[in-house]
């Protein structure tokens, strides 16, 4: 008897090899995924404007890379002690708005020529529901935030992107980053992160925006791909069991099961036998032995000695230099 129905993996016409370079943007299950391609040594730039929810905000992002757009003084506000973008997340303010400024700066001009030299984008999507500034808030004038810098609830106001609207912008920018990067893919996922705050039925009206959009421009594209994340969790695992306590959040198990997913879909099998090879010296860094210097422990050390350098002479471009070093640095004089 079969007790629940399986999404399986179509392989993708665009594999992601060891080489290339992926560039993250989106809500914060992107971060999920992205720390799971960096233990896996793949090269990668992740949410170069912090975790984004809402497809403006990811849109005003990818422009402002692409314009290598610099941000002046009077773009940020005070709040809370702290100096802020209503462009990105929280991780960027600072105490000092020279020092938010800079990090800012910063950021966007090594995204910049990451998305240029790019073969690889995955735009991760989260709510399409709209937090609008009011003219009460600092700099305010209707325009879109990406995040509300717990600034007070006068400050905003909401409203539900539609279907229509989300396509042609998302098409607009998909015409912009093809003629700036002639040589990137696009790959769209919906995030499977529940978005509670406007309620239950509203984050699937949100989630049904999202999805409808996304559909139709891939429908009209042979250079944007659709990656069923949101699928996999909501009717896939289809159980609150792989959520965190929260009951929002997807836990380490369904992150997990997603990846294989991603793996299956996108990486070749000489691909993966790199990543298995990648992973067990991973493993192995993390290992913790009863007792440094034995015998055992020396000859486990110089495996992994040979086993790193191996991989090293076979693919040159991997970053395994930390790990060759830490291997060594435990070898007895």
């Amino acid at each position: 008897m079969k007790f629940k129905l399986t999404l399986d993996a179509k392989p993708s016409k665009y594999p992601i090899e060891y080489g290339d370079k992926l560039m993250l943007i989106g809500s914060c299950f992107t971060e999920n995924i992205g720390a799971k391609f960096k233990t896996h040594l793949f090269e990668l730039s992740e949410n170069p404007f912090g975790i984004l929810f809402n497809p403006v905000s990811v849109i005003n992002a990818l422009t402002e890379i692409m314009e290598l757009s610099t941000y002046k003084a009077d773009d940020l506000f005070h709040h809370n002690e702290l100096w802020h973008s209503w462009n990105h997340h929280s991780r960027f303010s600072a105490i000092e708005n020279g020092e938010a400024l800079k990090n800012i700066n910063h950021t966007i001009f090594e995204a910049h020529h990451f998305l240029k030299s790019a073969n690889r984008l995955v735009i991760t999507l989260g709510s399409a529901w709209l937090y609008h500034l009011t003219n009460e808030a600092p700099l305010g004038n209707g325009q879109v935030v990406a995040n509300n810098h717990k600034g007070p609830i006068n400050w905003f106001f909401k409203s539900l992107m539609q279907p229509k609207l989300l396509q042609e912008n998302l098409q607009d920018l998909v015409d912009r980053l093809q003629a700036f990067n002639p040589n990137l893919h696009i790959v769209f996922t919906i995030s499977p992160v529940r978005h509670l705050r406007e309620g239950l039925i509203e984050n699937n009206r949100s989630k049904a925006v999202l999805i409808h959009a996304v559909h139709e421009l891939v429908s009209q594209s042979n250079q944007v791909d659709y990656f069923p994340a949101y699928e996999y969790v909501m009717d896939d695992l289809r159980d609150y069991r792989f959520y965190a306590e929260d009951l929002v959040h997807p836990n380490f198990a369904a992150s997990g099961y997603v990846w294989d997913k991603l793996v299956e879909t996108y990486m070749e099998p000489k691909t993966q036998a790199i990543m298995k090879q990648i992973a067990e010296l991973q493993l192995a860094m993390n290992h913790k032995p009863f007792f440094i210097g034995s015998v055992e422990h020396q000859k486990f050390l110089q495996s992994c000695i040979l086993k790193t350098e191996t991989l090293m002479a076979a693919h040159p471009g991997l970053s395994l230099q930390d790990h060759l070093a830490f291997f060594k640095a435990g070898i007895s004089k």
